[in-house]
């Protein structure tokens, strides 16, 4: 049963903002162990946890060119279509990310300049599970290929047959995947950030998983390598008004809800029929979804809140800062200027969420937990590095050198200081 609020005060509201917790305990202590395993056994330790973990044994975890191809033919037509219309999509938004940015004369001699590098190693980890993501590869590999990253490793977890599920892998294949492993859960995480006999060491890692695999993410960090962002379960929110209608709302609720019991997913309205609208809309949709148990858990953790005024819904919102935001209102673009915190926005009443999660173009891996605060999706900008240059002429040198030796003698670095002073002297 959905819980539903009216009018929260200041106190209720902060509490609702905060995300279920995970149920899984120690999670840390068993993922030092494993990394631990993997950085002094290698592949012996994966092979010990994919038999674990995974109950696969593998003679090893290296897709095959005859698999990719074995792949291909047990896709439909239709699926590998439609996998193709949504890589060009994410392709043609990401590739406008490109960015030329011009040399700028900061003082008269002082010439700074900024351009970007490829990360030139990046590791992809991809769910499997019953709900292979393999929308997922498109919108990780499509980015960091357009970058120009030198070597894109893939891990994703074998199914009990020893396989990847065949979308995963044809998806991997026309995005340029460098090596696609059969690995999974934080060993996968730990193997790339530290490197084994058969997985190359990365310098980022990217995508989403479990709370042991964004546990592993977070904490392998320590070990010198990059994440794309804090990622935990999958959330929504919705705002709407009397405009909006119930069986819409309650598609998207449930389109969330089903990725995880962990999932949670919001509907705030200042439309008060919508309230019981959406409630019964919910119970109706819930009874034929396959994925329903899993569903209706979430819904248990999930919400609807009322609030007299449309301004008090949009300043929820920015307080609970979801990972996908639904306008569901009758003129969305006039509260586009209020929305501050969110990883991804869908106005109106016919863009539905999962549109961005497969095929619009924009990117599906998003910060959740609230850390759309602070953090943006993942974008071209996630693969690459920038790095600033400067360039002085002599006039420069003594336009500028000058000030720097105040500056420098006033913070006692009087080395700092030396490297200007002894350039000036030689041009007297």
């Amino acid at each position: 049963m959905i819980n539903i609020y009216q009018n929260p005060d200041e106190i209720l509201c902060r509490q609702l903002t905060e995300r279920p917790q995970p149920v899984v305990q120690d999670i840390r202590s068993k993922i030092e162990l494993i990394i631990d395993a993997v950085r002094k056994e290698g592949d012996f330790a994966l092979h010990r946890f994919t038999r674990d973990f995974d109950h696969v044994n593998l003679d090893h975890f290296m897709v095959t060119e005859r698999e990719l191809s074995l792949a291909e033919d047990h896709l439909s037509e239709s699926l590998k279509t439609a996998i193709l219309v949504a890589k060009e999509n994410v392709a043609r938004f990401h590739t406008q990310q490109k960015l030329n940015e011009k040399e700028v004369e900061t003082a008269d001699g002082v010439l700074c300049w900024r351009t970007s590098r490829p990360i030139e190693k990046v590791g992809l980890y991809i769910p499997g599970g019953s709900a292979p993501l393999f929308s997922t590869v498109l919108m990780l590999a499509v980015p960091a290929q357009i970058a120009g990253c030198r070597e894109i490793v893939l891990c994703s977890p074998p199914q009990r047959d020893g396989s990847i599920h065949p979308a995963i892998l044809f998806a991997a294949k026309i995005t340029g995947v460098s090596k696609i492993l059969k690995i999974g859960g934080a060993q996968a995480i730990a193997a790339m950030a530290l490197g084994t006999e058969s997985v190359p060491r990365v310098d980022k890692i990217f995508g989403p998983g479990n709370h042991f695999v964004t546990e592993a993410k977070v904490m392998v960090q320590q070990l010198g390598v990059a994440i794309d962002l804090p990622a935990g379960p999958s959330e929504v929110l919705i705002i709407a008004d009397q405009s909006a209608d119930p069986e819409f709302i309650a598609a998207d609720m449930l389109s969330q809800a089903e990725h995880g019991i962990d999932s949670q997913v919001v509907m705030v309205t200042n439309y008060q029929p919508l309230v019981e609208q959406t409630k019964e809309a919910l119970d109706r949709q819930l009874t034929d979804l396959p994925r329903k148990e899993i569903a209706r858990v979430s819904i248990d953790n999930s919400l609807i809140i009322y609030f007299d005024l449309m301004e008090d819904c949009i300043e929820f919102s920015n307080r609970y800062a979801p990972e996908h935001l639904i306008l569901s209102l009758n003129n969305p673009q006039d509260w586009i200027e209020q929305i501050h915190n969110a990883g991804s926005v869908f106005l109106g009443h016919f863009s539905p969420e999962s549109i961005g999660d497969y095929a619009s173009g924009t990117n599906h891996t998003l910060p959740t937990g609230g850390w759309a605060r602070s953090y943006s999706g993942v974008s071209l900008d996630s693969f690459v590095k920038k790095i600033t240059f400067q360039q002085l002429t002599q006039d420069g040198l003594r336009h500028l050198g000058p000030h720097v030796e105040v500056m420098a003698e006033a913070e006692s670095l009087i080395g700092h200081k030396r490297a200007i002073s002894i350039r000036l002297k030689s041009l007297q």
